[in-house]
């Protein structure tokens, strides 16, 4: 089959409001030598059918309709088709500047990248259509080989930009040579993400931001309780930690990214037991974050970690202390702020 420069590819399930957005910010790349792969993860509402219009009309897209697996799944089935020099994975509610392809592709062949890592926007909705958009970039930066990426990779960590898929160009022939796929999990981004740095040799980072993910759905992060969350995160703690091993890579800065990370996700996962929709009683809620806190790992990652704000000083000081009363009411009025004033609830997370 002939190649093609980029393969974007795309899951879809339940994106009507949304889809038609992120299939024109493709078709409006400065880049056109690409193909573009959606599917249709056998969504119930019109997904289907509005990238099916999109495909008719535009040769290089093609949709291909399956029954629901998941995005993991969706994903996977598009890499077994997908014919162009580098991936780029798309979700379905959000989209793209024009020249983000253009860009990373470029960057991409001037340096032989294995890997391409850009900034991105996050655009939060706080009703009456505004939103409030906030950056994640890190300085440009050319890794030629496995140490310098490997020491530096802390800085891309802290900024967010090594979790998800879509603020990078993957190139095809490391994808497949090392039989990397996205996992079939819950939040199958990060560990993905992980296979593919794990043993990387050449990336290149770009401060460029064009991605713009949405937080802008019902059930989006401001709004959704998510079971199982706190083990999930000591899963992915447990993940980076091996990683890191692996990798042979002690230094402080490392370090300290790693321990402080796992302290600013674990509010998060207490905020979770708190939130509305958990169905815990008030007892149990205590009980669950009670149990949380017995956790060993508060100890030292709460030793080693250094927040870099006052109020997250004040947030991690009952955690550090195991006070179970105080976590709770903390994670209470999180919960408030979180669901009554997106707006600063924003503001905050992002300048902790």
């Amino acid at each position: 089959m002939e190649k093609c420069k980029v393969s974007i590819i795309m899951p879809v399930y339940k994106v009507e409001e949304y889809v038609g957005k992120a299939i024109e910010s493709i078709q409006a790349q400065t880049l056109k030598d690409w193909e573009f792969l959606i599917v249709d993860d056998g969504s119930p509402d019109k997904s289907g059918e509005i990238c099916d219009s999109y495909a008719s009309k535009d040769s290089r897209i093609q949709v291909i309709h399956k029954e629901n697996g998941g995005a993991p799944s969706a994903r996977n089935t598009a890499i077994e088709m997908a014919r162009g020099e580098y991936f780029y994975f798309l979700d379905s509610d959000d989209w793209a500047e024009p020249t983000m392809l253009e860009d990373m592709y470029r960057i991409a062949k001037q340096n032989k990248s294995q890997l391409v890592v850009a900034g991105f926007y996050i655009d939060t909705y706080c009703g009456d259509g505004k939103y409030i958009s906030d950056d994640y970039f890190v300085e440009d930066a050319v890794y030629a080989n496995k140490d310098e990426f490997r020491r530096n990779a802390y800085k891309l960590f802290d900024k967010n930009l090594l979790y998800t898929p879509w603020n990078k160009l993957f190139e095809a022939k490391y994808i497949m040579e090392n039989n990397i796929r996205f996992p079939t999990t819950f939040w199958d981004d990060f560990p993905f993400n992980i296979s593919v740095v794990r043993n990387v040799e050449r990336v290149t980072v770009t401060s460029r931001q064009y991605y713009h993910f949405l937080r802008a759905r019902t059930e989006s992060e401001t709004a959704a309780y998510r079971p199982g969350m706190y083990e999930k995160r000591e899963d992915e703690h447990g993940w980076m930690l091996e990683l890191y091993k692996s990798w042979g890579i002690t230094d402080k800065s490392s370090m300290e990214m790693i321990a402080r990370r796992y302290m600013e996700r674990f509010v998060g996962c207490v905020e979770n037991v708190t939130n509305p929709k958990c169905e815990m009683s008030k007892k149990e809620k205590k009980a669950e974050i009670k149990r949380m806190l017995q956790n060993p790992r508060i100890n030292e990652m709460g030793r080693l970690a250094e927040p870099r704000s006052l109020y997250m000083k004040l947030l991690l000081l009952p955690i550090r202390r195991h006070w179970t009363l105080l976590t709770y009411w903390e994670a209470k009025v999180i919960t408030y702020v979180k669901t009554k004033n997106t707006k600063l609830f924003t503001k905050l997370k992002v300048g902790r």
